[in-house]
């Protein structure tokens, strides 16, 4: 029987090598690999590991690919182009399971960070400032959370806001009969009218590029905090401007920008940018939710048990 090769084209926790080699995979690991190349060599391979990097399609793989999965190590697929693998008949196997105990964890961390004033009161003591009143914070307990997007990351979150005797309504288009014993299953109607903080975990598609714009924000009742650990697309800069302008926005927690290469921001997108960055009541991370130790390690282990599942023919 040939031996079953993978081409690993992006950097990788050194821990995947020996699971791959312990489910009877052979592997080359090329993280600095370019397009051109990844093009010419993956006749060569059954199985490509990526992980954000790469647009794969039929520009890299062809009419008639050699290639019979995809592992996505991490949770969004976003750079895969789903149609043209499934019409060829590639496995999409992504690793959302690996990293989303982190995310549950920091979307916790930085709403209550958020919500208490910690990174403001911080920088003030930091300067000498010593003003109690001015960062007093708010609590998480009976505010109403609505979660959009109830897979993965979204029920890590909820699991994680048991103890805090909140309201949790999550919202999913493509579910139903989900309420569990951390959310409870809501209409999108209902969130608009009940939600005090909005947590988004929904994957980057055409439907919700831009979703959240001014004409979604101008429909909640409430003044809501926004959280967003999923892509920074679905939010652009202006409709967070706007939402805080109308008096729609409270405060934000943005783990993923619009334009994360903030070098190449157009003029437009530098603008709103340098608006909310000037505002204490916004905390931004660089993309982080999901990344820790652990999570790499956990990545690796969600993706090549699914690999190991595969009958590939």
């Amino acid at each position: 029987m040939a031996a079953k090769r993978c081409l690993i084209i992006d950097s990788m926790h050194e821990s995947l090598f020996s699971m791959l080699t312990e489910i009877g995979w052979e592997y080359d690991y090329e993280p600095s690999i370019t397009r051109d190349e990844i093009r010419k060599r993956s006749t060569s391979y059954q199985g490509l590991i990526v992980r954000s990097k790469t647009i794969i399609d039929r520009d890299l793989l062809g009419e008639n690919p050699s290639i019979k999965f995809i592992g996505r190590a991490g949770a969004g697929i976003d750079n895969l182009d789903e149609t043209y693998l499934n019409e060829k008949g590639v496995h999409i196997l992504h690793a959302a399971e690996g990293n989303r105990d982190a995310v549950g964890e920091y979307t916790i961390g930085a709403l209550l960070s958020l919500m208490r004033n910690i990174p403001k009161s911080n920088m003030q003591v930091r300067n000498m400032q010593w003003d109690r009143e001015g960062n007093r914070g708010e609590e998480v307990m009976g505010k109403t959370i609505g979660i959009i997007g109830y897979g993965n990351m979204g029920r890590s979150f909820a699991r994680r806001l048991t103890g805090f005797q909140c309201n949790v309504l999550a919202y999913d288009k493509y579910k139903t009969n989900f309420s569990d014993q951390f959310a409870k299953e809501a209409t999108m109607d209902q969130i608009r009218q009940e939600a005090d903080i909005l947590s988004l975990h929904i994957p980057l598609t055409e439907e919700t590029r831009s979703m959240v714009d001014s004409n979604y924000l101008k429909l909640f009742s409430k003044r809501i905090i926004l959280i967003n650990t999923s892509r920074g697309e679905i939010v652009p800069f202006a409709a967070i401007v706007e939402g805080f302008s109308s008096d729609k926005i409270r405060g934000a927690v943005l783990d993923v920008l619009e334009n994360e290469k903030l070098s190449t921001l157009t003029p437009a997108q530098a603008q709103y940018f340098k608006q909310l960055a000037t505002r204490t009541d916004v905390i931004f991370a660089p993309h982080i939710a999901g990344w820790t130790f652990e999570s790499h390690i956990k990545i690796n282990v969600a993706l090549t048990d699914k690999i190991k599942a595969l009958s590939l023919t």
